[in-house]
């Protein structure tokens, strides 16, 4: 049996996580693994309440560090009583967004130091850092051209310019090129069932998976 896995997905609005990640959970426990699927900022009922904090348009400005003390506050909640538990009795976890999403969304995005992120992010959640990270990547007119296409209201992300997202893409981009090892690029420009089967290549790439199990 393999050792537990800590899985990340990331990438910038548009790029089609939600539907990478039902189906990487869903080809993980094809291989017979117990796998905890997660998104954040949330995963847990506190947690969740601290994303709602964060993303709704509300009338009192949140400053950029403001922001990011929220979102490892939200974190720190989630490593505590999801996270690391699952881990330390075995089982997976896939994580939509994680300390990544941060130096791209308020480092690159907002500006906040990077120094400033690791500090808190060692102090949150030390030395647990992603096994693989799969990063779906997607020029931002299209990801935004999708993300206008979706039905509902927009949080405060959302609402940001393509200067912003240029920012936040150019960030991760740096993030995989700094870590190769850990970091798969996957072109989402595709259909969606195409990049769902790079991304579960690439995890194969990168975590030297078992074949899915027979019946």
């Amino acid at each position: 049996m393999m050792p537990a896995k800590f899985i990340t997905l990331e990438g910038i609005e548009g790029a089609g996580k939600t539907t990478v990640a039902d189906r990487l959970t869903q080809a993980l426990r094809g291989r017979g693994i117990t796998i905890h699927a997660t998104r954040e900022p949330g995963g847990t009922k506190l947690a969740e309440r601290v994303r709602a904090l964060v993303l709704e348009r509300g009338e009192e400005h949140i400053s950029a560090t403001a922001e990011t003390l929220l979102m490892f506050g939200a974190r720190q909640v989630h490593v505590d009583n999801l996270i690391r538990p699952a881990l330390t009795r075995g089982e997976w976890v896939l994580c939509d967004r994680f300390t990544d999403a941060t130096h791209a969304y308020q480092g690159g995005g907002r500006g906040v130091d990077r120094k400033l992120i690791d500090q808190i992010a060692h102090a949150v959640h030390g030395d647990l850092n992603p096994d693989c990270t799969i990063l779906l990547d997607v020029p931002v007119r299209l990801g935004l051209e999708r993300m206008q296409a979706r039905r509902g209201a927009v949080d405060r992300f959302e609402i940001e310019s393509s200067q912003f997202f240029d920012r936040v893409r150019n960030r991760y981009l740096e993030l995989a090129r700094a870590y190769p090892n850990r970091f798969r690029v996957v072109d989402a420009t595709a259909k969606l069932d195409q990049v769902c089967e790079a991304a579960i290549a690439a995890l194969d790439d990168c975590l030297k998976l078992p074949p899915p199990a027979t019946s």
